[in-house]
């Protein structure tokens, strides 16, 4: 038997909010993370970005296939170290507009990327696997694999970058 009853516990507080009030509260803490200008030019920036990395994957993975076993793996490690820096520079002058610290921010950028870069190269094999084994599209597998990674990414990296490659110092 409990000491105290049901009606004692500290529930009060959560049984008052209504679901609607939770999800406006949800939706406020959401868009604080993701101002609609800055949001938007990442968007469009980040669409430029993801052609450029998907487009240096599938042109390495051209380039190398005729000459290296899996050489899809080979040509997302080059090519994700490509499309970073890109990246980089284009959220550095568009996005986030931050002035100097370019060493320190590319560390950075590399940190909240290479998280998702790691994950998306030890993934790309089993994807690939997982599509040749499932569908008729053998040859274009390491294609649709890489496309699906790289959609992967687009919020998560955002918050990344506006929260740790590109914050601005604290007063």
């Amino acid at each position: 038997m409990l000491p105290i009853s049901v009606g004692q516990l500290p529930v009060k507080r959560f049984k008052e909010m209504s679901l609607s009030g939770f999800a406006n509260k949800c939706s406020t803490t959401l868009m604080r993370q993701f101002p609609p200008g800055q949001f938007g030019r990442y968007l469009l920036v980040g669409a430029w970005n993801t052609l450029f990395a998907y487009g240096s994957y599938a042109a390495l993975t051209a380039l190398l296939t005729p000459h290296i076993p899996h050489a899809y793996v080979l040509a997302a490690v080059l090519a994700n170290l490509l499309a970073i820096t890109f990246s980089y520079l284009n959220y550095k002058w568009f996005i986030f507009k931050t002035k100097g610290n370019y060493v320190r921010e590319w560390i950075r950028c590399l940190a909240v990327y290479g998280g998702g870069s790691l994950f998306g190269i030890i993934i790309l094999p089993v994807l690939v696997f997982l599509i040749r084994r499932f569908t008729p599209m053998y040859a274009s597998a390491p294609y649709l694999a890489g496309a699906i990674i790289a959609a992967s990414t687009i919020v998560v990296s955002f918050t990344g970058h506006k929260n740790f490659t590109f914050r601005s110092a604290k007063p």
